[in-house]
């Protein structure tokens, strides 16, 4: 079948399109899928800058996300059939095989039916955003209805799908964005405000939205500067939840306004091997399964590309910038 190996930690050259062995199944509750598209996120191009996360040899396949047809199944598999679409996050970090491919094997478990109103395109961007912006809104952020979240970068591809999940929960949306433009899709998602950076930061502006009180929960999808200038934005006794290491800031105001800092990474339960986390992802990608078929949630793709061109869309992630998620098309 054909892939895309990533044959060396570096830059997009060391994506190589090839031939390599198709997979069968090795144990009774596996499922085979034929790939048809493949989300790209960042960790795909932070792994493949940086190294995997297993000390296990190169080439390997990226792509944690994956949306495709069930075309083979195991003797013990209870809850899918030949014919089935799905979506999924699994693999890709350097152990299991990722979906940058044609076809790939994993565990029933960790398989979810895809939404019937979503294009395989849409399905292979979703579930790693949608467990993210979950993760990050409900099970550490704890948002509750009528309450204020700011979500940063609200048209990037947790941003957008978090701005959705607040408002089917009920909470009020500020969400930060980078021009006009994206302003303008931010509350086409359902954003109450926005606020666009500028070199004299975001905090005031929230403030000033809040009664100067700041934002109840605060989702940071930056980095450093962002998370630092967050503590200002966020209320007395509110949460600030950041996706990335905020490295070695003072911390000292956040104390004083006795906020509960928080940490999002939805890749641990894979890393870690925690299957009841895992579980709870599943979970999560069933929940909205039904909130997509109920017109609730909707996934913006900016760019596609075919499988062979993975590198392109390796540079296209990096330059930043883009609206929504950037997806591999294959076997179409």
């Amino acid at each position: 079948m054909k892939a895309i190996l990533m044959t060396a930690a570096g830059d997009t050259r060391t994506l190589s399109y090839q031939d390599i062995t198709e997979p069968s199944l090795s144990n009774a509750t596996q499922v085979k899928v034929k790939l048809q598209a493949a989300g790209i996120n960042p960790v795909d191009t932070k792994v493949r800058r940086h190294g995997v996360f297993y000390p296990l040899p190169l080439p390997t396949v990226l792509g944690c996300d994956g949306a495709g047809v069930i075309v083979e199944i195991g003797s013990a598999v209870k809850h899918f059939k030949v014919g089935d679409k799905v979506w999924f996050c699994h693999g890709g970090l350097g152990r299991e095989q990722g979906n940058y491919a044609e076809y790939t094997v994993l565990d029933e478990r960790w398989v979810s039916t895809s939404p019937t109103n979503y294009s395989m395109i849409e399905a292979a961007a979703a579930p790693l955003v949608l467990i993210t912006a979950w993760g990050a809104l409900f099970s550490k952020g704890q948002l509750q209805a009528g309450q204020t979240v700011l979500i940063h970068a609200g048209a990037g591809g947790v941003g957008h799908v978090a701005i959705q999940l607040a408002k089917i929960k009920g909470a009020r949306v500020i969400a930060t964005v980078s021009s006009a433009e994206k302003a303008a899709f931010a509350k086409r998602l359902g954003a109450d405000e926005t606020v666009i950076y500028h070199p004299n930061g975001f905090a005031e502006q929230v403030n000033q939205l809040t009664a100067g009180k700041g934002a109840d929960l605060v989702i940071d999808t930056v980095g450093p500067e962002v998370f630092k200038e967050s503590i200002l934005a966020t209320a007395h006794f509110g949460r600030l939840i950041t996706l990335l290491d905020p490295g070695q800031i003072d911390l000292s105001e956040a104390r004083l306004r006795n906020l509960l800092i928080g940490f999002e990474l939805m890749l641990t339960p894979m890393l870690r091997d925690l299957d009841e986390a895992r579980d709870e992802h599943v979970a999560i990608l069933n929940q909205c399964k039904q909130w997509a078929e109920q017109g609730l949630l909707t996934l913006h793709i900016s760019h596609t590309f075919d499988l062979k061109d993975a590198s392109s869309a390796h540079e296209l992630i990096e330059i930043g910038h883009t609206s929504g998620k950037i997806v591999l098309t294959i076997n179409n």
